[in-house]
């Protein structure tokens, strides 16, 4: 090889990342460039909007938008890779609501034991849901401002130990105060799920993903009891709390080993390595390899990149201990504390009717444990198509509104959501999903009134589990992209508002059945529902201006900070 060789491969060995992907853009641009002089160049007008092309334009007018830009991808995980992330999220978001309500059919047994009353009992149920709208500010935000991973990995020892503790204890006291711990420890993970995903996904396609990664957490409300009933009945109450322990640490062991860092204040779209804590243990092995594998001039000059990305990103971030005014102040603004109102709400409606069916069923049709956990998987089954109907309504939405005003969108980089109706493309989704769950919930509360056969309230079940649980992913999903630089602080917000008021909700709907009568108890919560909804058409009519607003004040924000 001669000296001239040997000189170019050292420059090409010692480039970065980022060089050689921009002369790989160079490169491919080229190509494109020479593809297209060879045919007519559709005018400005056409170009704007696909569409109406036939399929071989659609795929070079896409192919010519991605070389007029220079700009990163928003994020560099391949989709193999975003879906293991997604499940992973999914599963950690199932443990919260799956210890809220796993609980449900040892109630009376505990009663029994430790000699209570019902409603000392039930102050178990609503001090986890307290909790469960509490630890989120704390995590959340600590998950936006040093990475998903430690958040993550905190709660689940906190989670651990608490089941561990609630398995041997033997007082009201200590059980009172230890589903408050594990309440604290497992809660955090819906609001660290949709961050992840906010991470890798754009506007686009975060209907889909996001129903993915809440499939877990809508479907277990009305799994867990089935599995709790299966254990208190032929294992005892306490088997409850181990089977979360082993099912914690099944899931910790993936995690530790493969789950990567995505938060975007660390590691960019991806390509930024993370740093120590952050690293999951593939990550550590691929770095030692790939050092063994350079040179020596190569390993340094890869290092100082890394390392001058990583200044670069903490720069912009300040860690500091985690701070719950930042969810404070997401509940403040016009539209995302009416939003987190309407929404509360919404959660409240059908969480009632959750936490009252083993006090129903057990009233009317004389149920037993297993048999209450039983009845509750109609509403799981519609729970769990909820979020991936949703989710997908919610994508063909985008793509429709954006195909009426000609606005191309861009799934590689992200779109620029300023002049999009968002509040649009979510809403119009949520209405009739409010529409068709606020009657089932009317129909539910005379169809218990009467006593009908089991079928009936089975049937409304679904309805409501499919409609209700819906149209509060949608909701959802819209807080999130309200929020796309701090998704978890804004999901911990959602938690916060939802948790209290279903706590408040939960805590006194067996007064208001015996109060009201089950027919009124339930007509009263549907024209709550029904009642509020106009705040749907302020947020069509407002909200577009409030966000604007908002992201103008926080980029000015930003530019006079040092």
């Amino acid at each position: 090889m001669t000296q001239d060789e040997e000189e170019y491969e050292f420059k090409i060995t010692a480039q970065e990342p980022e060089s050689l992907a921009s002369e790989a853009g160079v490169t491919e641009k080229g190509k494109h460039e020479e593809a297209l002089e060879s045919r007519p160049i559709p005018p400005v007008e056409s170009c704007s909007r696909p569409s109406d092309a036939d399929e071989d334009d659609v795929q070079d007018l896409e192919a010519l938008s991605e070389v007029q830009t220079n700009s990163p991808p928003y994020s560099v995980f391949s989709k193999r890779k975003k879906h293991f992330i997604v499940i992973l999220a999914a599963w950690g978001g199932f443990f919260s609501p799956l210890s809220a309500n796993i609980y449900f059919p040892a109630l009376t047994t505990l009663t029994r034991e430790y000699k209570v009353s019902s409603t000392l009992m039930n102050l178990t149920l609503t001090s986890y849901m307290v909790f469960q709208g509490l630890a989120p500010t704390i995590f959340g935000d600590l998950a936006d401002m040093a990475g998903r991973r430690p958040a993550y990995i905190i709660g689940f020892i906190i989670y651990i130990g608490a089941n561990v503790g609630l398995a041997l204890q033997s007082s009201y006291a200590a059980l009172f105060v230890l589903r408050c711990i594990q309440s604290t420890g497992s809660s955090a993970t819906i609001a660290l799920g949709n961050g992840v995903v906010a991470d890798v996904a754009v506007s686009s396609e975060r209907g889909t993903w996001i129903g993915y990664v809440t499939s877990g957490p809508m479907v277990a409300p009305a799994v867990a009891p089935v599995i709790g009933g299966l254990l208190a009945e032929f294992l005892g109450w306490r088997s409850i709390f181990w089977f979360l322990v082993i099912m914690a640490g099944v899931y910790i062991i993936p995690f530790v080993i493969a789950f990567p860092e995505t938060g975007r204040n660390v590691v960019g779209n991806g390509s930024v390595p993370p740093q120590g804590w952050n690293m999951s243990l593939l990550n550590y092995l691929e770095l030692r390899r790939s050092r063994r594998s350079q040179n020596e001039l190569t390993q340094a000059t890869s290092r100082e990149s890394s390392r001058a990305a990583q200044v670069d990103l903490a720069k912009k971030r300040k860690l500091r201990f985690p701070n719950p005014l930042g969810t404070l102040r997401v509940i403040s603004q016009k539209d995302t504390g009416l939003l987190l109102l309407y929404n509360s709400l919404v959660y409240t409606a059908f969480y009632d009717v959750i936490a009252s069916a083993p006090y129903l069923f057990a009233e009317i049709y004389g149920f037993n444990d297993l048999q209450i956990g039983l009845a509750f998987i109609p509403f799981g089954v519609g729970a769990l198509a909820a979020p991936l109907m949703a989710g997908k309504l919610m994508d063909w939405n985008y793509r429709r509104v954006a195909r009426e005003l000609n606005f191309k969108i861009d799934r590689k980089r992200g779109d620029d959501l300023r002049n999009f109706p968002l509040e649009r493309v979510r809403v119009w989704v949520a209405v009739p999903f409010l529409a068709i769950g606020t009657a089932a919930l009317l129909c539910y509360g005379w169809i218990v009134e009467s006593e009908t056969s089991l079928a009936a309230p089975l049937v409304m079940h679904f309805l409501m589990g499919l409609f209700l649980t819906g149209a509060f992913n949608c909701m959802s999903v819209m807080m999130v992209d309200y929020y796309p630089s701090s998704p978890a602080t804004a999901t911990a917000a959602n938690n916060l508002v939802r948790c209290l008021v279903g706590a408040g909700g939960t805590g006194i709907i067996n007064i208001m059945i015996e109060s009201m009568g089950r027919g009124w108890c339930f007509t009263f919560i549907a024209l709550v529902v029904a009642a509020t909804s106009p705040i749907l058409w302020v947020l069509l009519k407002w909200g577009p201006q409030w966000r604007e607003e908002r992201r103008v004040k926080m980029e000015t924000k930003e530019e006079t900070e040092p």
